[in-house]
């Protein structure tokens, strides 16, 4: 592709650059870490219908909960810096994370959501997951479209521990909210 470079031994970013960029001639993903711009496919119409379940089965777990904080949808982003920049599938605030934050630049978040593509897997599970936990993520989830799994990992000083799998038949647990149950299979049938 030559509509951008990116090789960091050739060009490294900062954000106002980033937002400059162009639109990838075939709509793929664009995120900023630390300077260097990572491009991962556009989803496809699993990964939509699986982070149309989140939203909602998350949204009426949280008025449930009666929940002050706010569930992020795709689009919204997570900045820090000049230099990195993540849209992660979905993500929540606590309302106390959220009191500690400037109003128009998120820079952590309590629980990131991430569905994991072929065409994404590898990035979602390392550099992706390691930025999370560098920010301070306390809680990272990796639904697996093709395994029809979440992997939930938990923040434990500055890395993710091993991650606990959660199937169909199971209830996910969450150690950000303890008290939300969501049945797996939900995740990934209507």
């Amino acid at each position: 592709m030559a509509w951008v470079n990116t090789s960091p031994l050739v060009k490294t970013y900062t954000l106002e650059e980033f937002w400059a960029l162009p639109d990838p001639p075939d709509h793929s993903k664009l995120e900023l870490i630390a300077g260097v711009l990572y491009m991962s496919p556009p989803p496809e119409y699993t990964h939509d219908n699986i982070v149309k379940r989140l939203i909602r089965l998350l949204t009426l777990e949280l008025a449930r909960l009666g929940n002050k904080g706010s569930l992020y949808a795709p689009r919204a982003a997570i900045w820090t810096s000049k230099r990195t920049y993540l849209e992660p599938d979905l993500f929540y605030v606590s309302a106390e994370t959220e009191a500690r934050l400037h109003p128009e630049h998120r820079t952590t978040a309590d629980l990131v959501i991430e569905v994991i593509s072929p065409g994404s897997a590898i990035y979602d599970r390392n550099t992706k997951a390691d930025t999370y936990a560098a920010l301070g993520v306390k809680e990272l989830w990796l639904v697996d479209e093709i395994k029809e799994i979440v992997e939930v990992r938990t923040l434990g000083g500055d890395r993710y521990g091993e991650g606990e799998l959660f199937g169909k038949g199971d209830q996910l647990a969450s150690n950000v909210m303890p008290a939300m149950t969501i049945a797996i299979t939900k995740i990934f049938e209507d």
